[in-house]
């Protein structure tokens, strides 16, 4: 026994096969699918295109999406495979277990806490800027001390006192005002004419991760319908915005398609191909999420195949919406004018036909980005619940509700942690914190899976293959 200890995958199949578990078998291809969506298409399709073709790539940027989609289709195998063999909740730490020892797989599952239970918090804290400019455009207004962290990071590191100041000429509320150099002191908010207040809590945010945990601990049925009808609503949202768009693109604005490259005056560059290719890491961030269908294996109906099919499905689903999308908007508009914090509706202006899909389009957002919020929420839970299944944390993350089947207490336990952090820590800190959880699991899985091939063909090699080989056998007669 130690850290390269390893779990086998045939006590893991019998796992998976036995009740002992107690999860409920409930979901179908079709609901994976939407779960794999669900995660994916969040605040990326609606910000990121737009940042991305601003200032990297200009139209090409649809290019940078099938970079990003190809790598990610490509770890999207690796996943669907391990999936198919070992069909357990813990995704990437179950087959870190299976592959490569206990030490390696605790490093993979507590490292997917930072992908799962914060990525919750930072798209809620997401959720809640949406849903406060909703509710403004509307004439409804909650106070920034309730919409807002208290806490913030300045100079990468310090963590200091957050206060929002609302701008005297354009009546808006700058969160996080000291990351802005107008308004970087209380006194120079002032001083400006702009009102100071200081954040209490992020309420929208905190509220939102109690009711989606509810429903989680209530069953998974229900939350994947409740997912399948938020899905089909934002996606219906960019299919309009695609399909209305399409009339109206100034092929002007796809020329160049790939804008010759351009020196920023601090010796960096954008644009060019290698433009395109800076802005494939960016965009990367848009299809954070297909893995979490892997966490839901022991609630799939039939997981050897419909994991791989909820998974590869959904990104190949959402790879197509995103080049759409980003063919459409930098068709509408220049590519210039898309570097704001709400491109899509840039781009709809510069069409005045289109304006009536503004609305529509704040509605997506804020559906997009509750989808992604509950199915992170329910994906970090399974994790735990594996790994108290393992004896590597304590039986209560394993406690199953003896109604719902859910794994209520882990749910509860990752619900209350999310809740506190959305709603007291700034959102910077928080997606940095997203992005290196996730590429460590995704670069673990790749690893594990060409180890895996590798000791595979070097097996049969030493088996056969050296023994059988007509050169070597040439070679031994000579």
């Amino acid at each position: 026994m130690g850290i390269w200890s390893k779990k086998s995958i045939t006590a893991l199949r019998a796992e998976a096969d036995s009740s002992e578990g107690g999860l409920k078998r409930t979901l179908g291809a079709l609901n994976l699918t939407m779960l794999g969506i669900g995660a994916i298409i969040g605040a990326g399709i609606f910000v990121l295109t737009g940042t991305a073709a601003a200032n990297f790539a200009g139209p090409g940027v649809s290019l940078s999406f099938v970079l990003a989609g190809l790598a990610c289709l490509f770890a999207g195998l690796c996943y669907a495979e391990f999936a198919s063999m070992i069909p357990i909740a813990g995704s990437a730490y179950t087959y870190s277990y299976a592959t490569m020892g206990e030490g390696i797989a605790w490093f993979i599952g507590w490292n997917l806490i930072l992908e799962y239970l914060f990525a919750a918090s930072t798209v809620a804290v997401g959720w809640s800027g949406y849903f406060s400019a909703m509710l403004n455009s509307a004439g409804m207004h909650i106070p920034a001390a309730f919409a807002s962290a208290p806490l913030t990071v300045i100079n990468g590191h310090e963590v200091v006192r957050a206060f929002t100041c609302v701008d005297p000429t354009s009546g808006a509320t700058i969160t996080d005002a000291l990351t802005h150099a107008a308004y970087a002191t209380r006194e120079a908010c002032t001083a400006a004419g702009g009102e100071v207040a200081n954040g209490l809590i992020n309420l929208p945010a905190v509220l939102l991760i109690v009711a989606l945990t509810m429903l989680l601990v209530r069953g998974v049925q229900e939350s994947a319908t409740l997912n399948n009808i938020i899905v089909a609503i934002k996606m219906t949202i960019v299919l309009l915005v695609i399909g209305f768009g399409f009339f109206y693109i100034n092929k002007d604005n796809w020329t160049p398609f790939i804008p010759e490259m351009v020196t920023n005056p601090d010796g960096t560059t954008k644009y060019g191909m290698a433009g395109v290719l800076r802005a494939a890491p960016v965009v990367f961030f848009a299809y954070i999420g297909f893995d979490a269908v892997s966490t839901a294996a022991q609630e799939a109906k039939n997981p050897q195949r419909d994991l791989p099919i909820g998974m590869i499905a959904s990104l190949l689903i959402c790879t197509v919406l995103y080049i759409a999308m980003s063919l459409v908007m930098t068709g509408l508009a220049p590519y210039t004018s898309l570097g704001v914090a709400h491109p899509v509706s840039a781009a709809l202006e510069a069409v005045p036909q289109l304006k009536w899909l503004e609305n529509l389009v704040n509605i997506g957002a804020v559906a997009g980005l509750s989808s992604v919020v509950l199915v992170m929420l329910m994906g970090q839970p399974r994790i735990f619940y594996t790994m108290s299944r393992d004896g590597l944390l304590p039986p209560i993350f394993s406690r199953v509700h003896p109604k719902y089947q859910t794994p209520s207490a882990s749910s509860w336990i990752v619900g209350i942690i999310a809740l506190i952090i959305a709603g007291f820590f700034p959102l910077g800190l928080l997606g940095e914190l997203v992005s290196g959880g996730t590429l460590a699991a995704f670069a673990t899985v790749s690893w594990m899976l060409l180890a895996g091939w590798t000791a595979i063909g070097m097996t049969m090699y030493f088996v056969y293959g050296m023994g059988n080989s007509k050169i070597g056998k040439q070679e031994a007669g000579k």
